[in-house]
């Protein structure tokens, strides 16, 4: 029996009906994975604006303005580094300590007020044309980064004083007359943004971009996570348990999905004329599932019937018991009939495939390109108008301020990493779905074509339209450049790291500062302990071994090692926030021209591949009916 098995597995139609129930298995998935892929890139753009919001609101209030602020470069110390000490001893000065406000001085006396710190040094002269942003930019390759974190400092020069010419400010995108799109128009009202305005408008499109897939969610119908299960590696398993059953079952999906204008009405809409995309992938899989069995079925009697017209004829030659003969003969007649069955089962079932294939199945891939194509398009002018608002990031009139990173602005950071990075998953995600989408559907249309016609040369224009619409289609997501795009997202959110790191440092060296703060004040106040007990004006004491030690002296030059120390540590905090407003000024304004610039390539490419896909399709369609037409 088992051998016998194997035979018919062995059989060309059993492994190839065997392969149609796999790919269509696995267009099911894809579907799914699709769909999931789908929302989960429209979330992450409408995620990646919000978060970009946040990041920037915190960043913009630690910003100065020229218009109306002065650069302070170099903070004076505000504890003058104590005099050598002569007899008698002067009373000591406060320490530093960490407030609400920044560093400042605890005054406990009359006596220890301090002069007014010296004013400003004037601005160093400009660096070299060659010392530039190099280091901090992360698009640029490593051997071109010349400037350390050591010997970076912050500079004014001419050129960030002066104010960009006003007409930079005015902007007009314009968009490829292939599209078929009109033109687009964005002309900045406010000659003088700020960051936040940027901000503000960049979200407003990635909003913009987020709803221009809403079709295509109908289309592909995004299901609430019921009916699906994400793992930690990210995989997308279905949870539907496919069955017969399902041939009459319907896909029930959610009215709204929170990722765009996806309402009752027009999701009903969305449906209604060709049928839901889900229970047409699953009653075609469970069909295949069916035709499966029925070929093997097939296979197996006519295995059988050939061994008992074998076993009869050699009956007949030895003349053998006429009882034996006839018994034969009825179980020949038997397989015969049971053969026509299976052979009506097979014809009624792949007709059912056929149906399903061209009146529901195909009407859906032409819904879901023109969605795709119109998606694409839009999504193409969202991206090209933040390529233009990106690109006044650099005409920003705002200096680094010395205005320390906040655990608010931190944690905003640390989401927009975040996001980012879902940006960049839900990015290669939604390429790699559509990949399997569409070559799982079309390894399954080149074994389902023409199998069971008498002339497998012959085929219908129907299978023409679906097979040539499928081809084209995998040929095209094949040819998308998405690593480009991959890339560059994957830069930025490099460049956001950086950032992250910075920040944390900066915490760090806070809390060194703070600590060696905390110590100088401790000793501060054991040294006028000591001065309460001997005096200003005490003089060395003799020992038992005949040392002679001043306490109090000893503590003042304790006391004024930290405080150099103290002030080295606040140099260097002071140092560093000053490198992480610059650095995070600089990744963004070298980061998103480059990131959009590549999106942009991205989805007009696609746009581009859709149209042309969805033109050819409607050309196919309209012969088709003109052919009907026809006597």
């Amino acid at each position: 029996m088992g051998c016998c098995y194997s035979r018919v597995e062995r059989e060309e139609m059993v492994s190839r009906c065997r392969a149609r129930k796999r790919y269509m298995k696995q267009f099911v998935k894809a579907r799914q994975g699709f769909s999931v892929s789908h929302a989960m890139y429209l979330r992450a753009l409408r995620s990646t604006g919000s978060a970009l919001l946040q990041f920037a609101n915190g960043e913009a209030t630690l910003h100065l303005h020229l218009h109306h602020h002065h650069r302070r470069l170099h903070s004076p110390s505000l504890l003058p580094s104590p005099p050598p000490q002569p007899p008698p001893t002067p009373p000591s000065p406060p320490p530093l300590s960490p407030g609400s406000d920044g560093w400042t001085s605890t005054s406990v006396t009359a006596s220890s007020a301090m002069p007014p710190p010296p004013p400003p040094a004037a601005p160093p002269p400009p660096p070299p044309a060659a010392s530039g942003w190099d280091f901090w930019d992360p698009f640029m390759p490593a051997s071109s980064r010349s400037v350390t974190e050591e010997d970076w400092e912050v500079t004014t020069t001419a050129s960030e004083l002066a104010a960009p010419p006003a007409a930079a400010m005015t902007v007009v995108s314009g968009y490829s007359k292939d599209s078929n799109s009109e033109l687009a128009m964005v002309v900045s009202r406010n000659s003088g943004k700020d960051l936040m305005g940027i901000i503000k408008e960049l979200d407003e499109y990635f909003l913009n971009a987020a709803d221009a897939g809403a079709d295509v969610s109908l289309a592909l119908e995004v299901s609430s996570p019921a009916f699906s299960c994400q793992s930690k590696e990210g995989k997308v398993y279905n949870m539907w348990n496919l069955s017969p059953s399902l041939w009459t079952r319907g896909c029930t999906s959610p009215k709204s999905n929170g990722f765009g204008r996806m309402s009752a009405q027009n999701f009903g809409n969305g449906r209604s004329v060709y049928g839901s995309h889900c229970s047409t992938a699953e009653r075609l899989y469970a069909w295949e599932k069916k035709l499966y069995k029925e070929v093997k079925d097939a296979e197996t009697f006519k295995i059988e019937h050939d061994k008992r017209v074998e076993h009869l004829r050699k009956l007949e030659l030895k003349r053998a018991d006429y009882m034996k003969t006839e018994k034969t003969k009825k179980e020949i007649e038997k397989l015969e009939s049971q053969m026509m069955v299976a052979s009506q089962a097979i014809e009624t079932t792949s007709a059912e495939i056929v149906k399903l294939r061209d009146t529901e199945l195909y009407p859906q891939l032409l819904e879901l390109v023109k969605g795709l194509m119109c998606m694409w398009r839009s999504m193409y002018e969202c991206h090209q108008v933040q390529t233009h608002i990106v690109q006044q990031l650099k005409y920003l009139n705002i200096i680094p301020s010395a205005e320390p990173t906040s655990e608010i602005h931190r944690q905003s950071t640390l989401q927009l990493e975040l996001e980012v990075q879902q940006w960049h998953l839900s990015f290669c995600s939604l390429v790699k779905a559509q990949r399997d989408y569409i070559q799982s559907l079309t390894g399954w249309l080149r074994l389902s074509l023409f199998q069971f016609n008498k002339n497998t040369l012959s085929r219908t224009s129907e299978e023409s339209r679906i097979y040539s619409l499928c081809e084209e289609w995998q040929q095209a997501v094949d040819r998308i450049p998405d690593k480009v795009a991959s890339e560059v997202i994957k830069s930025l959110l490099t460049a956001i790291h950086s950032i992250v790191v910075q920040q944390q440092e900066e915490q760090k060296q806070k809390k060194r500062a703070e600590c060696a703060f905390k110590e100088l004040e401790k000793k501060t106040i054991e040294l006028r302990s000591l001065e309460s007990k001997y005096g200003p004006f005490c003089a060395a004491e003799t020992l038992g071994s005949g040392r002679n030690k001043d306490p109090v002296g000893e503590k003042h030059a304790k006391v004024a090692f930290l405080r150099a120390k103290a002030e080295e540590e606040k140099s260097k905090h002071d140092k560093s926030v000053s490198i992480t407003r610059a650095m995070t000024l600089n990744n963004l304004q070298m980061g998103f021209p480059h990131l959009f610039q590549a999106i942009v390539g991205f989805s007009s490419v696609c746009m581009q591949a859709f149209e042309s896909l969805y033109n050819v399709a409607k050309n196919n369609e309209q012969e088709h009916d003109l052919k009907r037409l026809l006597p």
